[in-house]
């Protein structure tokens, strides 16, 4: 399965980004790819390290990992802090 998104641009900064990269297209899809190539790595060492630490067996590519990974959102990970807070 995949998403699709789509984003709009001022001409102001459609104009800024041509400045700097060959292809407004390219260069968000560039950093979009990249930005979630970290979060994937990230996912991955931090259920690597947990199933380490609870002596369970890690197996299957970084996909799989990420696919049964029981992570949250930022979002989700917002509201908890923001309700942490807000009881203070």
């Amino acid at each position: 399965m995949s998403k699709t998104y789509t984003i709009t641009l001022t001409d102001v900064q459609d104009k800024a980004l041509n400045f700097v990269a060959l292809s407004t297209q390219e260069w968000i899809e560039n950093a979009v790819f990249h930005r979630a190539d970290i979060a994937i790595e990230e996912i991955v060492n931090a259920e690597i390290q947990r199933k380490l630490a609870a002596g369970e067996t890690i197996s299957g590519t970084k996909e799989d990992i990420v696919n049964a990974a029981s992570i949250k959102s930022a979002s989700e990970r917002q509201a908890e802090y923001d309700a942490a807070r807000n009881a203070e």
